[in-house]
């Protein structure tokens, strides 16, 4: 039978095609520089020219509508092949399986071609002309020493009409940051960012998440839940995925620079906030004499903080956590990043990196 009258040829021939193109896409990753030059440079930057300033224009996460619209396909076919295997129906319930492959090789290539192939562009490290290696115990100590201090100062800045600012102010302040940043250097260009709250706030709760960003649509969503001043760093955070800095360490990195460049009290301390956090942490995992010398200089108010984002995250513990960390823990692994969860920590290198480029000395 001839394959245009043969659905399962026809399903077979499509899987075989798109088989074929990821092998060809694939091949690329072994040429980061040829990634940077065609397409982090060029084929993804026009994406973000067409996506942004269209779905810019939606008050709300059209990403977010997509991935309900996807759930609730999942549910229609799984119940239609569970009935087409009932019924005894298996030639259509293979046929059905075909086009579930399909449509699931379709959505991963989307993924990569829209965005995900900034995964294997050149490290953060490389193109911004920063040392990635390790760090002595000393200048992890060193670094942290002034991150407090500057938490310290920042968050005794802090006025009420900042500590009850509304999502929205909060979204455009991080916005103006970024594109601030974006002007600063080529290395970190936008093109018309936006950040807004997740209609899956609640759920992104459970599963322990802050943000994320979607491919699909090229926008970034946040958990518009969270304690105030944890909101503006992860803000910018995932806008530095709309950037085209896939890895996370480097997304930390640059939300970390667009905060601290920043006028706004808020967005400062936040900043300096999730910094002292990550060093702090990585610190007690070295040297705990060193770690409960230098939490002694936290001020009241800062650790304050910490007790709140602990115990707010604390509060929302469950199995979908656990489950949700492990998914993404493996996702993290196959997309270049071989530090899987802990790929988050390892923006400390660049900050170390970048305060010795200024000239930043601890004490």
């Amino acid at each position: 039978m001839h394959a245009k009258n043969n659905p399962i040829k026809r399903r077979l021939i499509a899987i075989a095609a798109l088989i074929a193109a990821f092998f060809l896409l694939f091949l690329l990753e072994g040429y980061p520089h040829i990634i940077e030059k065609y397409y982090s440079n060029g084929f993804y930057r026009f994406i973000c020219r067409v996506f942004h300033p269209i779905f810019n224009l939606f008050p709300f996460s059209v990403g977010d509508v997509f991935y309900i619209a996807l759930i609730l396909l999942i549910i229609y076919y799984f119940v239609r092949l569970i009935r087409l295997l009932f019924k005894k129906q298996f030639r259509q319930a293979g046929i059905l399986v075909l086009g579930v492959i399909i449509a699931i090789q379709s959505l991963t290539l989307c993924f990569y071609l829209f965005w995900g192939l900034n995964y294997f562009r050149p490290s953060a490290a490389e193109r911004l002309k920063l040392t990635d290696t390790d760090y002595s115990t000393q200048q992890l100590a060193s670094v942290a020493a002034m991150l407090i201090d500057s938490a310290n100062v920042t968050r005794a800045r802090l006025q009420k009409a900042d500590t009850t600012q509304s999502n929205k102010a909060i979204y455009q302040t991080a916005i103006h940051a970024v594109e601030s940043l974006s002007n600063s250097s080529p290395d970190f260009y936008t093109y018309d960012p936006d950040i807004k709250s997740s209609l899956f706030s609640t759920v992104l709760n459970y599963m322990g998440t802050s943000g994320y960003y979607n491919p699909f649509t090229s926008e970034s969503q946040m958990n518009g839940q969270m304690p105030y001043f944890l909101q503006p760093f992860v803000a910018c955070h995932e806008m530095s995925h709309q950037m085209g800095y896939g890895a996370e360490d480097e997304a930390n990195f640059v939300g970390f620079l667009a905060g601290i460049n920043s006028k706004d009290r808020l967005l400062r301390y936040s900043a300096y906030h999730e910094a002292v956090g990550e060093f702090m942490l990585d610190l007690m995992m070295r040297d705990t004499v060193l770690h409960k010398q230098l939490k002694k200089g936290v001020s009241p108010q800062v650790h304050h903080d910490f007790v709140v984002e602990r115990t707010y995250w604390m509060a929302y513990e469950s199995k979908i956590e656990t489950v949700s960390s492990l998914f993404y823990d493996h996702f993290l692994k196959a997309n270049n990043q071989p530090q899987g969860l802990m790929t988050y920590n390892r923006m400390i290198r660049l900050v170390i990196s970048w305060y010795d480029e200024k000239g930043v000395h601890g004490p």
